[in-house]
């Protein structure tokens, strides 16, 4: 075997110290360098797996508040109907009273000034009859002082 590696001019002891030398290299380099560089890259894969799932959880929590959201604002726009129908209801209901007191107070005014009026009629024509009385009265005395 040895003329083999002699016909191709390979020194047996320069080949096997250079796999020594490659052994070692491969030992230190896995150490120093493939190691910390395969640590490096499952803590970047750990990172952005994390990163990732952080994204989709926050997109989650975004769509649900969205949801909540747009349910608390369909519940306040119904609330927000049903206080208008029922303050237009309300109002309804208060001009209906005020329009029914307005006429019963109208009515009474025009009782009253009806009553008056009467009043003051009856005493203008009490009033009248006696002054005719008394004209009458005076005619009376002045035709039985001419006669």
């Amino acid at each position: 075997m040895q003329q083999l590696f002699s016909a191709f001019g390979i020194n047996i002891k320069v080949l096997l110290l250079q796999a020594l030398n490659f052994g070692i290299l491969l030992v230190v380099l896995t150490y120093f360098f493939y190691k910390p560089l395969m640590r490096f890259m499952e803590e970047r894969q750990r990172t952005l797996t994390k990163g990732i799932d952080d994204a989709q959880r926050a997109e989650e929590k975004l769509s649900e508040a969205d949801t909540v959201a747009a349910k608390i604002i369909s519940d306040a726009d119904s609330k927000a109907i049903s206080i208008v129908h029922n303050a237009k209801d309300e109002g309804k209901e208060v001009r209906a009273t005020m329009t029914k007191e307005a006429q019963l107070r109208s009515e009474s005014i025009l009782r009253e000034a009806n009553m008056r009026s009467r009043e003051t009629a009856d005493k203008i024509l009490r009033e009248s009859e006696k002054s005719v009385a008394r004209m009458a009265m005076r005619a009376a005395g002045k035709i039985i002082a001419e006669q």
